[in-house]
């Protein structure tokens, strides 16, 4: 068994060492928001939070979460979608097909954390998920429209 923190509760998974987190999360504790999107951690449709830090889970082993480690996923971000970028999300129709946007959501949580009042660049250096819809333009307006609604 392996022990994890998931969206604040402990929880514990049978699964092999090598398993990717990715399918700890969405087989075995049906938390089905992270996506798989390309296995190879290029698309990052898979993004949760480690300790803050946004990361592909497709490619990291569940026996690497460490104990103590807290692991957030899209379930996690915030109740009743009330995060200031799902927010955003919404009031822009950021996502077309909506496949990428949970990996998008928890990268740009992550910037906000980090720069609360990103430049464009800033935005591009970090959102490196790849969206096939093209909505690129309208996650960089719902980031900057959550930087300046999170301090509201």
């Amino acid at each position: 068994m392996i022990s994890l923190n998931v969206n604040g509760k402990a929880m514990q998974v049978d699964a092999d060492p090598d398993m990717p987190l990715l399918w700890a999360l969405r087989d075995h504790l049906n938390l089905t928001g992270t996506k798989y999107g390309c296995g190879i951690a290029q698309c990052g449709a898979c993004t949760v939070h480690i300790d803050g830090q946004p990361i592909r889970s497709c490619m990291r082993p569940v026996s690497t979460v460490l104990a103590g480690q807290k692991v957030v996923t899209i379930e996690g971000l915030a109740p009743n979608a009330s995060h200031p970028l799902q927010k955003a999300w919404v009031a822009l129709d950021v996502p077309q097909c909506g496949f990428c946007q949970s990996g998008m959501l928890m990268t740009a949580a992550a910037l906000l954390k980090k720069k609360p009042s990103p430049t464009d660049g800033d935005i591009d250096d970090a959102m490196t998920n790849i969206c096939r819809c093209g909505t690129y333009n309208r996650v960089r307006a719902a980031i900057h429209l959550a930087a300046k609604s999170d301090k509201a």
